[in-house]
């Protein structure tokens, strides 16, 4: 058997429709109607009837706050290959980016054959919030993924193909469904609750935190991206982060931008390395089986 190759999975380079994204290559999807999580209302948000906050930037970009009813936001390919990925946006758990780091993923997602679901999750850290991190915006990470999967025959997903996106603090959220997932339960009263919450990879792309992340040997495979003139503990974090999954002997893959900042998401001038690491993030999905290239109508790799 020939040597396994050390250095394999080291890919290190050190709803809205909005003008100005990216061009694509297939025929242009199109944003499904928003899909609300939990019903009538999401554990811990009873009562709260209180209308989201919407902020529109100076650059044309979305910027939502106030949420107490978490959902998703479906973008189906035209012609869809089984893959999904839920993509969470960032914003500090105080507010969420959600059109580069959201609806301009998903869009360009959808257009290359993988479904994509727009996250919307509860806040920690806005003014009085009574929210937590762990006890309700991983619950909603973790119930879009249980959803994707419970819907997985109608949309025409690939039940073992659903990953997660997310980008800073949804980076965060990303990585603690894989690594607080469980596999639902058998007798619950809800038959979304019975799905397995953990997704089958995941992308981090500056996430928040980064220096948690410790990944054990049956951690989702993962796909990590940052700029080096991001914030230090960001960097270097996500570079240790690499390491371990190395020695966890789980498939990783780490891109490390010469510049780029923090918040480079996906807007509309990839003129720079960094504004083209979706296509990266589509080419190692196609590496590890997770999606097929476009064009490509042969069987699916196990």
């Amino acid at each position: 058997m020939a040597a396994r190759n050390p250095w394999r999975f080291l890919g290190m380079t050190v709803v809205w429709l909005i003008g100005g994204l990216p061009r694509f290559d297939a025929a242009e999807p199109k944003a499904a109607p928003e899909i609300v999580l939990w019903s009538p209302a999401a554990p811990g948000s009873e009562g709260r009837q209180e209308p989201e906050r919407v902020r529109v930037t100076a650059a044309g970009e979305h910027v939502v706050s106030g949420v107490h009813r978490p959902s998703i936001t479906p973008w189906f390919p035209v012609k869809g290959d089984g893959s999904a990925v839920v993509v969470i946006p960032g914003g500090g758990h105080r507010e969420l980016w959600m059109d580069h780091e959201g609806h301009n993923a998903a869009r360009w997602l959808a257009a290359r054959g993988t479904a994509a679901f727009v996250l919307k999750y509860r806040l920690a850290r806005e003014t009085n919030s009574p929210y937590r991190i762990r006890d309700h915006a991983l619950a909603d990470a973790r119930r879009a993924i249980r959803v994707v999967r419970a819907r997985a025959g109608e949309w025409g997903i690939d039940p073992r193909r659903v990953g997660a996106l997310g980008f800073s603090a949804g980076g965060e959220l990303a990585w603690q469904a894989s690594a607080a997932a469980d596999p639902g339960l058998a007798d619950s009263p809800d038959p979304i609750e019975r799905m397995d919450s953990r997704p089958d990879f995941i992308g981090l792309v500056y996430p928040g935190r980064s220096g948690d992340i410790q990944p054990t040997t049956n951690a989702a495979p993962a796909f990590l991206a940052c700029a080096q003139d991001d914030r230090q503990d960001i960097g270097e974090g996500l570079a240790e982060a690499y390491l371990r999954y190395r020695r966890a002997g789980v498939p990783a893959e780490l891109h490390v931008f010469a510049s780029g900042g923090h918040g480079f998401g996906v807007r509309g001038n990839p003129s720079r390395p960094a504004g083209r690491w979706l296509a990266r993030f589509e080419d190692w999905m196609i590496d590890m089986g997770h999606a097929r290239a476009p064009g490509d109508a042969s069987p699916q790799r196990p």
